[in-house]
């Protein structure tokens, strides 16, 4: 049977664009990205002069980040991970679009995970009393508290607090970096964080410190103290009390880690300490009845739990989130190049908590 050249013609252009989809697939998958100038593969690169540690960057996102998550991405990959290619988590409370993920995978050339967040770990319990809850929104918006009003900013730090390192995405891993959209590192890294973590038995890293606002946490101090008489077990000899209370522990001062920069040792967040505070915290509701955010519960709890020589203080890496930044000095800076200008530094002509 003779086939018309029409036909012939139709069926080549057809293979044709299918092996063009294929090509781009691969593509944005990073298959063929794993090639160099030099010809040898990046990952063989990396094995026989890069060593990796068992870590990874998390990301938590919506599709309408995107912009600033790319940001995020092209700042750090250039200053840091384009040497060391750890792997990127990205999380959401609903699925990641076709063209997030495509567009994320052109911006690195290390492993990338999207995962859903589990619904019960997210939404707001079905315990707490909404009525409570609805009237605290409407008293911290009355007060210009920022994100007084927002459910979902409520669920997030709930969520970081007790909830992202047993997602099952990142229950390979021990050390994380906490990334956030549209921030911005200044310096190019010569090393690698989280090897000087381990090799320096850090447990919790950070590189700003500030204020939380009083209101939002009216009777979380009071939950701690309470915790702090049923577990004593859980409180570390040398610890950094003084960080979180200047009078020995009888109220808060307010200080603690931003956590939008964390570089951390996962383990301490699921050890028996931890999950036995966080589930205290957790039942007391302040998260929706007040607004507690994941800051000042990570910082409690590490200033807490762990000797005031694991905690670390990333003086060298030059950080910007929001209007809030940290510009090493020369000292500082470790000889690495640095693109912010000192003067603009949170803390220089402000008083700052210092650990």
């Amino acid at each position: 049977m003779s086939i018309s050249f029409e036909t012939r013609r139709y069926v080549v252009f057809s293979i044709l664009s299918l092996l063009a989809l294929l090509y781009a697939t691969i593509l944005l998958r990073g298959g063929l990205r794993q090639s160099s100038s030099s010809g040898i593969p990046i990952s063989a690169q990396l094995g026989s002069t890069i060593r990796r540690e068992n870590a990874t960057l998390v990301i938590l996102a919506r599709n309408s980040d995107l912009k600033g998550v790319i940001s995020s991405m092209r700042n750090l990959e250039r200053r840091f991970n384009h040497r060391y290619q750890y792997p990127w988590v990205f999380l959401n409370d609903e699925e990641f679009t076709n063209e997030f993920k495509g567009l994320v995978l052109l911006e690195t050339n290390a492993p990338v995970h999207f995962g859903s967040i589990p619904k019960e770990q997210w939404v707001q319990p079905a315990w707490i009393d909404e009525g409570k809850a609805e009237e605290s929104r409407h008293r911290l918006k009355e007060q210009n508290i920022i994100y007084g009003d927002s459910s979902s900013y409520r669920n997030m730090c709930r969520f970081n607090s007790g909830y992202f390192f047993h997602h099952p995405l990142l229950q390979q891993f021990k050390y994380y970096w906490r990334i956030e959209p549209d921030v911005k590192y200044f310096c190019d890294m010569s090393y690698d964080p989280f090897q000087y973590m381990i090799q320096n038995n850090q447990t919790y890293g950070f590189t700003i410190t500030l204020f939380e606002t009083p209101e939002t946490v009216t009777t979380l101090w009071d939950s701690v103290k309470e915790f702090m008489t049923k577990y004593p077990q859980y409180i570390a000899n040398d610890n950094a009390l003084e960080f979180i209370s200047s009078n020995g522990g009888k109220t808060y001062n307010m200080c603690h880690f931003w956590s939008n920069f964390e570089i951390a040792d996962m383990d301490f967040w699921r050890s028996d300490a931890y999950q036995t505070f966080f589930e205290f915290l957790d039942a007391k509701g302040g998260f929706y009845y007040e607004r507690w955010g994941d800051a000042p519960v990570h910082s409690i709890a590490a200033a807490l739990f762990l000797p005031k020589h694991r905690l670390h203080f990333f003086q060298d890496i030059g950080y910007q989130h929001a209007s809030y930044q940290h510009c090493p000095s020369s000292d500082e800076s470790l000889g690495n190049s640095c693109s912010c200008h000192r003067w603009n530094t949170i803390g220089k002509f402000l008083y700052l908590c210092n650990p």
